[in-house]
């Protein structure tokens, strides 16, 4: 697939002047230190020039040490480069390389930069081996999104640029990208790990984004789940992986084809990283990064499965220009992942995804609703220059956008009527990277060939208020199927009408025969449900009561867990218990809240407990908490 020009709408998150001159395509050469926790090795953009008269590259970087620049074509002649005496804050220090001639629009050019990285990375994650499951070797992976990819290796850091790579790897430890391996093939054994350096070379020959460069590297097994999908995980994690995933993952794949159109990706390969991992997932194209929290022994979160793999098409494929449009990457991926809900387990189940949902969407928006940081409960977030887009990450984009395409499809008739409109809108946009207006201007583009159906839309929906809007309330009341939900509803007001029974009472009324024939999910949905009312203190034996008749101390599912901390930390109870609890966790899911919770509580158990563990962090997850808990500066620099 062709890589494309970037839309003229300004990133406000780069340095780089990608308007002038844009990357096609990468060739990476990298050798990983794992002693000094380092990379080293270079980078060579293919460049096309897209005005008249360019004289330099300006490419992101952040906290890499600049080594030298020069012409493909002249290795021997170095070419003047500059970075600023001072890094931006948020952005970091923009590189100006110096091109000895002016180039005219149209000319291509083949740049080469060698850099290292350093120890204050924001995008590698390195981990000592006794952070390990066999505790035997070290590990790394990376995390670029949004904008750490500058911190991994000098580039145009934009959604904006797509282009294709191919990289040679020199490792003792095995490594993985986010690309297709080419040598050694796919199949290959396995080589001993004895201190040996192995060169491994990647290709990824779909263009995609800066933040999809990946790589993983640590003691790494394989296991086949299908023919085009797979599981890399450790020794220790590999079996209870493979059985987490192989039921589903094939047919996953098959269906979003169904729904979406061809995958184009020739392999669906997934990873089960450390417990630092910050995300649930990461859509990275041939090795998906996944938290191992999904390893529950239940197969409840294979949902994140699907997530990931709808980014395949709305992300990886089709992809936000700008982060004020993030919201066409995730809101579309959380609708996609709920339509292949449907196709595989029916409505009830759809609807059931949104339900979840809904509480941790009512908490953001209320987590934004303060003056200076409102434009975040918009679909549309209009980014000033040199906004970190981190700092607005949270559900709006994935659950606001998810409600705002069922709504759309609501109005027309259905997911019939609806789906057709998105598989042209994937064909219409594959490879390139668009904006919300480029998508509105499809959007109308498409339902104008049936009159009946764009009045309705024109009628029916508000589209400035779902966009542009702020507030607590979606636009519209989306009512759901609740036939999934009804039961832990029903046990929820059980529970809070007996707000003022004592243990005794408590424990005649309530068993751990409640939840027999209850899903993990539904259990959660009863916890949030809880927590939805007023407080359990005062007195109140509720939390007592729970933990006697479910031991939700003792459950092992974290999603069962973090749901049962934020119920009894708002009644002020388990504090020392979800203090000992948060610290085995990297997931931001996990662990912003419950910092957030726990602070309320106890805020000296709070600081001290993320102070003591801040090194296990992942450093974006590790900068967010401690801007929840107010200690900036110690959790930049722990």
């Amino acid at each position: 697939m062709a890589p494309t020009a970037p839309h003229q709408p300004v990133d406000q998150a780069t340095q780089s002047n990608y308007k002038d001159v844009h990357t096609t395509h990468l060739e990476l050469d990298w050798h990983l230190d794992f002693a000094q926790r380092f990379l080293r090795g270079t980078v060579t953009h293919h460049l096309s020039v897209d005005k008249d008269g360019i004289d330099k590259l300006v490419l992101d970087t952040s906290y890499l040490v600049i080594k030298r620049a020069y012409l493909a074509s002249s290795p021997a002649h170095d070419l003047s480069f500059s970075l600023p005496a001072k890094r931006h804050p948020t952005l970091g220090s923009a590189l100006t390389i110096q091109l000895g001639k002016a180039y005219a629009k149209g000319d291509t050019i083949q740049l080469v930069v060698e850099y290292a990285t350093t120890d204050e990375s924001t995008a590698l994650g390195w981990l000592e081996k006794g952070q390990t499951d066999s505790g035997k070797y070290p590990f790394v992976y990376a995390q670029c999104q949004a904008i750490h990819a500058r911190s991994l290796l000098p580039c145009q850091d934009t959604p904006g640029v797509k282009a294709t790579y191919t990289a040679s790897v020199h490792s003792t430890l095995p490594v993985l990208l986010s690309a297709l391996r080419v040598s050694p093939p796919h199949d290959a054994p396995a080589p001993p790990i004895d201190g040996t350096v192995h060169t491994t070379t990647w290709e990824q020959k779909n263009a995609i984004p800066s933040y999809l460069i990946g790589i993983v590297g640590g003691e790494l097994v394989f296991r086949s789940l299908g023919k085009r999908t797979g599981v890399w995980a450790q020794p220790g994690v590999i079996d209870a992986a493979e059985w987490e995933f192989k039921q589903d993952t094939e047919r996953m794949v098959s269906t979003a084809e169904d729904l979406f159109g061809p995958f184009v990706w020739t392999r669906y390969d997934m990873v089960v990283l450390p417990s630092s991992f910050p995300f649930g997932g990461m859509e990275y194209p041939q090795s998906v990064l996944l938290t191992p929290a999904l390893v529950v022994g239940d197969r409840s979160q294979v949902d994140v499965v699907a997530h990931e793999l709808a980014h395949f098409w709305h992300g990886n494929l089709v992809s936000c220009a700008e982060w004020d449009s993030f919201w066409l990457n995730e809101g579309w991926t959380v609708y996609s992942e709920a339509l292949i809900a449907r196709a595989l387990h029916g409505q009830p189940t759809r609807d059931f995804e949104y339900l979840c949902e809904r509480k941790s969407l009512a908490d953001d928006l209320r987590r934004y609703d303060v003056d200076g940081l409102r434009k975040a409960q918009r679909l549309h977030i209009p980014y000033k220059f040199g906004e970190d887009p981190d700092d607005f990450y949270s559900s709006v984009a994935y659950h606001k956008g998810a409600n705002f395409l069922y709504h759309l499809e609501r109005v027309v008739g259905g997911v019939e009527v609806f789906n057709p409109y998105q598989k042209e809108y994937i064909q219409r946009f594959a490879g390139k990277s668009i904006s919300t207006r480029e998508w509105e201007e499809h959007f109308w583009s498409y339902w104008g060939r049936f009159p009946e159906k764009e009045r309705r839309l024109r009628d029916e929906v508000d589209f400035d208020t779902w966009l542009n809007g702020e507030g607590l309330e979606l636009p519209v009341k989306m009512e759901y199927d609740t036939s999934l939900a009804d039961a832990a509803y029903s046990l929820a007001s059980r529970w809070s009408s007996s707000r003022t029974a004592s243990l005794p009472d408590l424990a005649a009324r309530f068993s751990k025969s409640d939840l027999e024939g209850f899903s993990s999910t539904q259990v959660v949905v009863f916890l949030e449900t809880l927590e939805g009312e007023e407080a359990f203190d005062g007195g109140s034996n509720v939390i007592e009561g729970l933990e006697h008749a479910y031991g939700f101390e003792a459950n092992r599912n974290p999603e069962i867990k973090l749901r049962w901390y934020a119920l009894a930390l708002k009644a002020h109870q388990y504090a020392p218990s979800a203090a000992s609890w948060v610290v085995q966790w990297g997931r931001m899911k996990y662990v912003r809240p419950t910092y957030r919770a726990l602070v309320k509580v106890d805020a000296d158990l709070a600081k001290q407990t993320f102070l003591d563990n801040a090194y296990r962090l992942h450093p974006i997850c590790r900068r967010m908490v401690g801007q929840d808990l107010g200690l900036e500066d110690e959790g930049k620099r722990a």
